[in-house]
């Protein structure tokens, strides 16, 4: 039987920073426009982090399935693939974690001022988000193994968390919204990258054809530095439409790890030498969110 221990190492705590990033931005959007809800912030939240570990329970069944979870994959020891969780008690697992972030997220639209249309449009959404984060890489035909993983995290990760929440924030589209929308996309689609690049010959291999697999590793560097630069250009485009103060671009400070973290990354050699980065991405976009946020609060 599964131990607590499992299935925290299942939940991979690492992840959340990322997932929590756009909702912290699109929550400093909100409050620049006036629109800020402590409620609808907390519920984001909670959502929010049900959802990616949902989507971690899934990619940790997806790949044990496909047999690309094995002892020449570079990242750690996956939970299922080192015998720790049973098929069995995934799949009850991603059952249970699945209706958690269904009730939470039925809960965050309810709240939001929005119509009766919007409603049942943001439900099915939500169905949605927990259906790409299943077939990733599980299911027969998970488009994660087709190079399409990128695109999803840019959509869900990016649009859909700060141009979507800034909705239920606002009850309207604001199509500024997307300039931090595509920041926090392009931030979360590197992390993948660099994943995927970790990963890339063993993928390879294994027949998942990721977008760094379809690149090779020079191509997938220079993606990779467009991703940073796109996200970068588009959040210092979005302060200079908003007439940001000098307080407000408290934010370019977390320009300074990406700067560094990028050179090395760029630098860098050897495939496996790329998992430390993952991390220190992910708390970057954390960092960059939050800094973000504070410039806007103390204005």
């Amino acid at each position: 039987m599964a131990t607590a221990k499992s299935w925290i190492k299942a939940a991979r705590l690492r992840t959340l920073p990322l997932a929590l990033s756009g909702i912290i931005t699109s929550s400093g959007v909100a409050a620049l426009f006036g629109v800020f809800d402590w409620l609808i912030c907390t519920l984001a939240i909670l959502t929010a982090t049900a959802l990616q570990i949902f989507s971690n329970f899934a990619n940790d069944y997806g790949d044990y399935q496909k047999g690309t979870d094995n002892d020449q994959r570079v990242g750690p020891t996956r939970t299922m693939q080192g015998g720790e969780i049973s098929v069995s008690e995934m799949k009850r697992g991603m059952i249970i974690i699945a209706a958690i972030s269904f009730v939470l997220g039925a809960a965050l639209i309810y709240v939001s001022d929005i119509s009766l249309q919007a409603f049942i449009m943001f439900i099915a959404l939500g169905i949605l988000c927990l259906l790409a984060a299943y077939f990733y890489t599980a299911g027969k035909r998970s488009y994660g193994y087709v190079g399409l993983g990128d695109l999803s995290v840019f959509i869900f990760f990016g649009i859909v968390s700060v141009s979507g929440l800034l909705y239920l924030y606002d009850g309207r589209f604001e199509i500024i919204s997307l300039l931090p929308a595509i920041t926090i996309g392009c931030f979360s689609a590197g992390v993948l990258n660099l994943n995927n690049m970790r990963d890339r010959e063993n993928d390879k291999q294994s027949g998942k054809i990721t977008l760094a697999v379809k690149l090779g590793a020079d191509g997938a560097k220079t993606y990779h530095l467009c991703l940073i630069l796109i996200g970068w250009g588009s959040i210092l485009l979005f302060a200079w439409f908003n007439g940001f103060s000098s307080w407000q671009l408290l934010f370019i400070l977390a320009a300074i790890p990406y700067v560094i973290d990028l050179i090395k990354v760029l630098k860098t050699q050897k495939d496996a030498e790329l998992d430390p980065f993952l991390k220190k991405l992910s708390l970057s976009t954390l960092l960059f969110s939050l800094l973000f946020v504070a410039g806007i609060a103390i204005t």
